[in-house]
């Protein structure tokens, strides 16, 4: 379960700074793309990274304080953005754009059934 929350933790950690910070031009003008596609703005857009930031800061914080309810929490938020995803993937993109949102939805649900 470590490596799978560390994956995560990496994984959202990195697509957030960029949603919050857009330190990465290129997948921030592309993250962008989709958002205003699906008729949401940048404010969003940063509202989502920072859902997905805490979610990272609280998969991180399970690790380093080996508390389950933080593990829970980080896990279920990313369960929810990720199925948000999905529905505007699905709604508007191909199946390949919604790809990662079932990766991540997959491995938050592995976390979230390992603690039941």
């Amino acid at each position: 379960m470590t490596v799978i929350t560390s994956v995560l933790f990496v994984f959202f950690l990195f697509a957030s700074s960029i949603k919050v910070l857009g330190w990465q031009p290129f997948i921030f003008n592309t993250q962008l793309a989709f958002f205003k596609k699906y008729g949401l703005t940048r404010t969003h857009m940063f509202l989502v990274g920072l859902i997905e930031m805490t979610a990272a800061l609280l998969l991180i914080a399970s690790l380093i304080l080996n508390l389950d309810l933080l593990l829970i929490l980080g896990a279920l938020s990313i369960a929810f953005t990720s199925i948000g995803a999905l529905f505007f993937h699905f709604r508007y993109d191909t199946f390949k754009d919604a790809v990662p949102a079932l990766i991540t939805l997959a491995l938050s649900s592995i976390l979230l059934i390992h603690q039941i």
